[in-house]
């Protein structure tokens, strides 16, 4: 079968049609208060980042609701925990400060979404506003935000994210197992096992 390859933004909106009024018109630079709400309820986000060469990443975040740190109207800060110490998107934001943001809040279907630059901070008095469990960051990322805006609720209906009924996580095998197959480690399964389930809960706030 050919594959028709969409080559210009004429052609795109030529098969999506012209932006719906209500969206092309519900982007905002500053937060509103109904944001701020949102931000208190979120426990979990997910950014988008992108280094200078194109290639992209997208980490989620996830602590006590609220654990965005908002600053001012048009600045928020997310605390950085412990990890794996990889830092993709974090080399990326030294590269490219342009960072996507996706807000959820489990059994809402509707998102909040930022766009802006981030910096990386290493100290800043607002870190003590961010200790959770005696863990106080060593690291935060401070978003500038440049568009704001709550996106529409579709996507998370078709897929029933909110829905147990509709879960099949028993379907594949356990992320130890992955692991195990998937990557060159050492250690067994049953080991990775132990690993991911109390040794990795233990770990959440410790370095």
């Amino acid at each position: 079968m050919t594959w028709m390859e969409i080559e210009s933004a004429e052609e795109l909106r030529e098969l999506l049609g012209e932006v719906m009024p209500r969206a092309a018109t519900k982007d905002r630079p500053k937060l509103h208060e109904l944001d701020r709400a949102w931000l208190a309820a979120s426990p979990f986000c997910l950014i988008a980042t992108s280094g200078d060469d194109g290639t992209c990443d997208v980490s989620p975040k996830g602590d006590p609701a609220g654990f965005t740190h908002v600053i001012d109207d048009s600045t928020i800060a997310i605390p950085d925990r412990p990890g794996n110490r990889r830092a993709d998107g974090f080399l990326n934001i030294l590269r490219n400060p342009h960072v996507g943001l996706i807000y959820m809040i489990p059994g809402r279907n509707e998102t909040l979404r930022i766009n802006g630059r981030a910096r990386l901070i290493r100290e800043a008095p607002f870190f003590d506003e961010m200790i959770v469990k005696g863990h106080r960051p060593h690291l935060a990322l401070v978003v500038e935000i440049e568009q704001i805006f709550h996106h529409c609720a579709k996507a998370f209906m078709r897929s029933s994210l909110w829905k147990p009924e509709s879960w099949s996580a028993d379907e594949l095998p356990s992320h130890a197992r992955i692991v195990k197959d998937v990557q060159t480690v050492t250690e067994s399964v049953e080991q990775l096992e132990a690993y991911y389930s109390k040794g990795y809960a233990d770990k959440l706030y410790k370095v």
